[in-house]
């Protein structure tokens, strides 16, 4: 080998080391920097003429597992999706009560019941009937805060997707731009490492807001996929999506038009999301929270009509008027009911009427039986009405062989293509204690769910960590070998210097 070879060869060892050194000691600098991966340079042998004359080092790459770095952010979906579905089903949780308290509707259905029961045994104790219509009065105001809850729950999905819009939105420009720098970088020949780790973190972000999956490029490009099929444009300079601020009422849904959707591209895209914060906000908004609003009213329209059935007006909404549980839900008087029942005002003027009854019932072939009204100065003891609701509000049948028409569990919703995930019970006492539990399981579900998710994305975490993050141990001892490797190379380049020395020195 010449003395030039020789030079030349630890030349190229000692530039691959410097390089080396410099890629470890950034990493070992930036090993607790979150998104930060693990670096590593290579190198390739050169040769010429079937002789070794050194080694060329590479730029240096990332040490990232692309399949488990796609497999986090759709954890990381998930996760979020479910916090978002545990924060919103919490606070109905809380407006059912306390279940070992005896607050739920069902409980309350029946603490109705008992007063029922006491006031029959003395139909014209005016204390019995206070407490009735104090147990009246305490069901319809726990109807009434579960219908607030859920309207509450709704508009903050729907603010909730405003603001998931306006994140997603904000992240696709930080990728797009980060993309167009990476782009630039590797033609001129530079390295982009750290411009992909910045970027693999904003994507890991807007996963969060919308599950999605990256398709990348050796040029640096990069597609991103929502789970659906959407692909997502990437345009630094201006938003995908757009979504429009709504009041959302009882009545209110995207399918029926009365709220906005979300649009990409000039295309109405809200029923293709899946995953992340703003599909969950999508599917409480038009799906969950709707659902409940149903079942609370369904809930409150049995019990106002299966008293008013028997001849006794117990229940009202602001008006005076029942709706009529035989109509489908949709636009009918029963859509927003739970939210405006009321002990009827005209029972608590005159709480006799409670043992008299307020209207009579003419009766019908496979429904409640006639009915007429105990007479002012009737006998005190009246308790035909009383046994009616007992017999039969209360019950399963409006008249002995008779059965209650089914209450519905589908057609329900603003726009009636949703459906109750139970079987619907005979007794309104049942009912309401199936759309407690219903309810109330719901938003354990969700806790579970999102302990789940967060078990699993921990886990993730640490296998990325392990196989892309930074071994600062490894690395240091990396460091070490480099170390020696470049001494060597100096030696080869010190003895190198010291024979042309020695050869200059000989020819003088």
């Amino acid at each position: 080998m010449s003395l030039d070879t020789a030079l030349l060869t630890a030349r190229s060892g000692l530039l691959y080391v410097e390089r080396a050194l410099a890629t470890a000691s950034d990493d070992v600098a930036a090993a607790d920097v979150a998104g930060h991966t693990d670096k590593r340079v290579a190198s390739v042998a050169l040769v010429a003429a079937g002789y070794p004359f050194g080694v060329r080092a590479l730029d240096a790459q990332r040490a990232v597992d692309e399949a488990l770095a796609g497999a986090l952010d759709a954890q990381r979906a998930a996760l979020a999706a479910a916090e978002v579905r545990e924060a919103l089903l919490g606070g109905i949780e809380l407006a059912h009560g306390r279940p070992e308290a005896g607050e739920g509707l069902g409980d309350l259905t029946g603490a109705l019941r008992d007063a029922f029961l006491a006031l029959r045994a003395e139909p014209a104790d005016p204390g019995r009937q206070e407490a009735v219509l104090i147990a009246a009065g305490t069901l319809a105001q726990r109807l009434n805060e579960v219908a607030r809850a859920v309207g509450a729950a709704r508009q903050r999905a729907q603010e909730g997707i405003v603001a998931e819009v306006a994140r997603l939105n904000a992240g696709l420009r930080e990728v797009a731009a980060l993309t167009r720098d990476i782009r630039a970088e590797i033609a001129r020949g530079g390295n982009a490492a750290a411009l992909e780790d910045r970027r693999d973190a904003a994507i890991a972000r807007l996963s969060e807001s919308l599950e999605m999956r990256a398709v990348r490029r050796p040029d640096g490009a990069i597609t991103l996929i929502a789970r659906g099929g959407l692909v997502l444009p990437l345009d630094p300079d201006r938003d995908a999506f757009s979504a429009a601020d709504a009041q959302v009422g009882p009545g209110a849904s995207w399918a029926g038009g009365t709220l906005p959707g979300i649009v990409l591209g000039g295309q109405d895209v809200t029923a293709q999301l899946r995953g992340g914060r703003l599909a969950e906000y999508v599917a409480l908004r038009d799906s969950t929270l709707p659902r409940y609003q149903a079942e609370l009213d369904l809930a409150a329209t049995q019990l106002a009509a299966r008293f008013e059935a028997q001849g006794l007006r117990l229940f009202t909404d602001a008006a005076g008027a029942v709706p009529d549980p035989a109509l489908p839900y949709p636009g009918s008087a029963q859509l927003g009911f739970a939210g405006a029942i009321r002990v009827d005002p005209a029972l608590r003027a005159a709480p006799q009427l409670l043992r008299d009854g307020t209207h009579a019932v003419a009766g019908a072939p496979g429904g409640p039986s006639t009915f007429t009204p105990n007479p002012p100065g009737g006998p005190a003891g009246f308790a035909t009405l009383l046994d009616r609701v007992l017999d039969f509000s209360f019950g399963a049948q409006a008249a002995p062989g008779a059965p209650w028409p089914a209450i519905a569990t589908t057609g329900l919703g603003p726009d009636g293509t949703l459906a109750s995930p139970f079987a619907a019970p005979a007794t309104i006492g049942g009912y309401a204690a199936a759309v407690t539990a219903a309810h109330t399981a719901d938003r354990a579900a969700a806790q579970a769910a999102r302990e789940a998710a967060a078990a699993l994305k921990t886990g993730l975490e640490a296998r990325f960590a392990a196989r892309s993050g930074v071994d600062v141990d490894g690395e240091m001892a990396a460091m070490v070998q480099l170390q020696n490797a470049y001494a060597a190379n100096a030696k080869v380049v010190a003895a190198v210097q010291q024979m042309w020395e020695r050869l200059l020195a000989a020819l003088r």
